[in-house]
């Protein structure tokens, strides 16, 4: 699973209207039939236009500065493992996001008239996407850069031979190109794969947009609160403020994990991948005591994300080379934010 918060901005400045980025969502629905088509909903409702989520979230900013977020964008994204799992992707991801903005709201260390901030407190709208295409960030993207780079010059250099610019034989540097394809090592469908193609698979996915104003227009609730938990004085009184992460991500996995009787690796879950960014010792230390089959499948998992791999992993704490370490943390690193590995 790999979830993303993010304030949503145009350059340097937060969007003052949601239009972009609604508008951006409806993209998969072009060309579409009405009953094909995928549309917004909320925790009550289902088939929102894209007209009324812009209206709702747009008019629910009283007070907020230009330099302040006025909504956030969730995105989360099961691996493909997690959506082998599911039956129906859009129904039962539409029913796993109603549960995981409890998860959200329960996450928040705040309160309205005295009481913790429930489900009605929030705003949101959330869409199910089934499509993704490859990224500049992608790993397959970046290992392919150099071969691609080749193939670029060498298209240029036909050119010039076409027209008159350059001596050569086009003939030879085309059989350079077909040879180049073919040795890229990422390939999909017998393509080497580039920025912007679409990825095979189940690629389903949810985004989410929520308001930063709760339901009533009247109390900012910010994920991007620096507090897991905190107080401090408003206007004379004593108020409770700040967004717990980690518990948001730990409840979002259990959630999945409850609803679709998932069996969680521990490659996949937020504390393993958060122990080996933080300490790498811990992480291999534990996950070779895993029972062989799992601890198999981890590798798999993470070989899969992008992850590189030493030939073999040592067992013991001394044998752990940090430098070693260090090159694997900043794979990992990268196969995080370019995959589903993570959250």
């Amino acid at each position: 699973m790999y979830i993303t918060i993010t304030p949503q901005k145009l350059g340097g400045t937060y969007s003052q209207s949601s239009a972009d980025f609604v508008g951006y969502l409806e993209k998969e629905n072009q060309g579409l039939e009405q009953e094909d088509m995928e549309y917004f909903f909320n925790q009550y409702s289902d088939e929102i236009s894209a007209k009324d989520v812009i209206k709702e979230i747009d008019e629910n900013t009283a007070k907020l500065k230009k330099i302040e977020p006025k909504f956030y964008s969730i995105t989360v994204s099961p691996s493909k493992y997690e959506l082998n799992r599911l039956q129906n992707s859009s129904e039962e991801l539409k029913r796993y996001t109603r549960e995981l903005m409890k998860d959200y709201v329960s996450s928040f260390n705040r309160e309205i008239n005295g009481r913790p901030i429930g489900i009605d407190d929030i705003k949101y709208y959330a869409k199910i996407e089934h499509q993704r295409t490859y990224k500049g960030t992608d790993f397959q993207i970046k290992e392919n850069q150099p071969y691609a780079s080749k193939i670029l010059q060498l298209k240029t250099d036909i050119r010039k031979i076409e027209n008159g610019t350059m001596t050569g034989n086009k003939d030879e540097k085309e059989k350079e190109i077909a040879k180049l394809e073919r040795e890229a090592p990422h390939q999909q469908d017998g393509k080497r794969i580039v920025q912007g193609m679409a990825k095979s698979g189940n690629q389903s996915h949810i985004h989410i947009i929520v308001s930063r104003k709760d339901a009533s227009n009247t109390v900012s609730l910010s994920p991007g609160s620096k507090y897991k938990a905190s107080e401090t004085e408003m206007h004379g009184k004593t108020v409770k403020r700040g967004f717990d992460r980690d518990s948001f991500f730990e409840k979002a996995e259990k959630t999945f994990d409850k609803n679709f009787g998932y069996h969680r690796n521990f490659a996949e879950t937020y504390q393993a991948r958060k122990d080996f960014i933080k300490n790498p010792k811990i992480y291999f230390a534990a996950l070779m005591k895993l029972p062989t089959n799992e601890k198999a499948l981890a590798f798999k998992m993470m070989g899969k994300a992008g992850v590189p791999m030493m030939p073999s992993i040592p067992v013991t704490q001394g044998q752990l080379a940090m430098k070693i370490f260090k090159g694997l943390r900043r794979g990992v690193e990268v196969a995080i934010k370019s995959s589903s590995i993570g959250i």
